[in-house]
């Protein structure tokens, strides 16, 4: 079975709180809310130690982001990524203006 996470970024997010799973018969899907980019590279430590391999970041992720959490999975795991550079929930601005 697939373990896998969706990490997506958004104000006041909180990895504690904003988490979800779901499971079906070839795969385990955690969903994760981080409010920066550092606390999705803690939260990635986190998820690997659960068993998580592979990594889909939100399209708030812009590529400092996912530079950032590509670095913290190293080769523990992949990462993909949702593109927007400019994102509809974060005002038409890339996450990297902010976080």
């Amino acid at each position: 079975m697939l373990k896998a996470a969706f990490i997506f970024v958004a104000p006041k997010a909180d990895p504690a709180v904003h988490r979800s799973e779901i499971e079906t018969e070839t795969l385990h899907l955690i969903t994760v809310g981080v409010e920066s980019y550092n606390e999705a590279a803690k939260a990635v430590e986190k998820l690997l130690e659960e068993g998580v391999t592979a990594f889909e970041l939100c399209g708030g992720f812009g590529h400092v982001g996912t530079a950032i959490v590509t670095e913290a999975v190293g080769d523990r795991g992949t990462v993909g990524v949702v593109r927007f550079d400019i994102h509809p929930g974060l005002d038409n601005r890339s996450g990297d203006e902010l976080f």
